[in-house]
């Protein structure tokens, strides 16, 4: 009898030990979740601005820098430095003067064939990634690549056209698609597929972008589950009061 009663004991310890190992093991996850991308953002932009401030403080006069009177470095100086700079270069930009030298520093660099590919390049992509006009994706949407019955997320650029459209075949409209890569979406394939073969997501395009960089873990729910979720809050709004 008195073994038996031992066992209990013991059957009851190990339970309550699975169960405390199992909550700390819950805890610990949902710690973790919601610490770390806290933490990584944080992180980012503590080393982003750092980095600007290692760029800019070097040219920036000494006497014009915080430390000589507060005996520290002030993290972000150079970041409101740089603001101010490029605020000052974008307003001369827009003037006559200002659009004139701009125009004859950018002669000069078309006449050097090297520098000439840099600095076109990556004005193009400066422009593209800062333009707030109408160079944003339009939608997501799901096309079969890299073969026939295999889909993968992507967006619509706009609609094909100059000589693309003309030399692809037939006569049905066609659509600028990028496919991002997984998980870095900044990098992927421009495809023009005919509009029929592309099927739009009723997802934005920032539910898409955050499902291509989580690999599929980040899933936005469909209209239907939203409008589930809406009404089943709504019957227990409607009981509690």
């Amino acid at each position: 009898m008195s073994e038996n009663r031992n066992h209990s004991r013991k059957q009851r310890r190990a339970v309550r030990r699975a169960g405390l190992f199992s909550s700390f093991r819950a805890n610990f996850l949902t710690g973790m979740i919601v610490i770390m991308p806290v933490f990584l953002t944080a992180y980012l932009i503590w080393w982003f601005v750092g980095l600007v401030d290692s760029w800019v403080l070097p040219l920036v006069p000494e006497r014009y820098q915080p430390k000589p009177y507060l005996g520290i470095n002030v993290k972000g100086y150079g970041v409101i430095v740089f603001l101010i700079f490029a605020v000052i270069i974008g307003s001369l930009a827009k003037g006559l003067l200002g659009r004139s030298l701009l125009s004859w520093a950018e002669g000069l660099v078309d006449r050097m064939p090297v520098v000439r590919s840099i600095y076109n390049g990556l004005k193009q992509i400066v422009e593209t990634v800062l333009s707030q006009s109408n160079n944003s994706f339009e939608k997501a949407c799901l096309v079969e690549y890299p073969r026939k019955g295999i889909w993968a997320v992507a967006f619509v650029s706009t609609t094909t056209k100059g000589e693309v459209l003309h030399r692809v075949p037939g006569d049905e409209p066609y659509l600028s698609i990028f496919l991002p890569t997984t998980p870095n979406p900044t990098s992927g394939f421009l495809l023009f597929l005919p509009e029929k073969d592309v099927i739009i997501l009723d997802m934005d395009v920032e539910a898409a972008a955050k499902l291509v960089i989580s690999a599929g873990l980040v899933n936005t729910p469909t209209k239907e589950e939203l409008a589930a979720q809406a009404a089943k809050s709504s019957r227990v709004k409607v009981r509690k009061g």
